[in-house]
């Protein structure tokens, strides 16, 4: 199972998701499928950063995206424009922030390097982004766990993330388990790479949103 592969299983779950969250809030079926993305989507970036040329670039279009999705993001979910709630951009901007800090300054700088760890989980709940510090506590144990020999690493990571679950979120989250199945076949290879496809998986974030959004104003 191939980058690509893992990105489409990770946007049709979430697309999934996000349409029983709007029109089918009492049933879970939609939510438990909807478990599955995230997961995948900060293993992605954990590739992401291993395989990126410019880590500055990459923070820099998450950032971007993270503010081009936040008017769909607030419409979808809130009918209005706000800020108690942030999207999930966000969360995966600093996620990369606390691990290109842990990567480069852990052994020279401890301190320098908790420190982002600290900035990332802060601004995480104070932001009210998405998944929070669970999210970026995801993203670590993918971090941590990616030079682990296979297959004791996807043992230990659906453990951490289980625990993770329980003691931060609980409820439906618990299925988010089920996404290390997936990632457990991931073969290292990309599948079909090009500009359009990249900017293509960026964009569907906001534009299935606000897709969404203007079908609910029809209801």
């Amino acid at each position: 199972m191939n980058t690509m592969l893992l990105k489409l299983i990770a946007l049709v779950t979430m697309i999934i998701d996000h349409v029983g969250a709007i029109f089918f809030p009492f049933e879970p079926w939609f939510r438990i499928i909807g478990r599955i993305s995230f997961p995948i989507f900060c293993f992605l970036l954990v590739e992401g950063y291993f395989h990126t040329r410019d880590v500055r670039k990459y923070s820099l279009r998450l950032l971007i995206f993270a503010f081009i999705s936040e008017v769909p993001f607030d419409l979808a979910f809130s009918g209005r424009i706000e800020s108690s709630h942030q999207n999930i951009f966000f969360t995966l901007f600093l996620g990369l922030i606390a691990i290109h800090m842990l990567d480069v300054y852990f052994v020279k700088k401890p301190v320098l390097a908790m420190l982002g760890l600290i900035f990332a989980m802060f601004f995480s709940e104070f932001l009210r982004s998405d998944y929070g510090i669970l999210g970026i506590l995801y993203m670590l144990t993918i971090f941590g766990l990616r030079k682990v020999a296979e297959p004791k690493k996807y043992i230990v990571m659906a453990i951490i993330i289980t625990l993770l679950n329980l003691f931060l979120s609980g409820g439906l989250q618990m299925y988010s388990v089920i996404s290390i199945i997936f990632i457990s076949y991931y073969n290292g290879k990309p599948g079909p790479k090009n500009e359009l496809l990249k900017y293509g998986f960026y964009l569907a974030y906001p534009a299935h949103l606000m897709i969404l959004y203007l079908i609910s104003l029809n209801r």
